[in-house]
């Protein structure tokens, strides 16, 4: 089988009953950039921002001993 790295269009050659280690990318370095790339925020799902949620004071409830 065959399938391209998605990170650079390399093709790769596989068999359908093992896939390779860095599957679906060529090798180590493709698999680490793409992984740098989520870290740094690059990729993002679509849609409205999150609300924020209301930061909340800690209660001191447990001080009173």
């Amino acid at each position: 089988m065959r399938a391209k790295c998605p990170l650079c269009g390399k093709s790769i050659e596989f068999e359908a009953k093992s896939l390779p280690a860095n599957f679906p990318f060529c090798s180590d370095r493709c698999k680490l950039v793409d992984l740098g790339r989520w870290i740094d925020g690059d990729y993002a799902i679509p849609g409205p921002p999150a609300a924020s949620e209301p930061t909340t004071e800690p209660s001191n409830e447990d001080d009173d001993e």
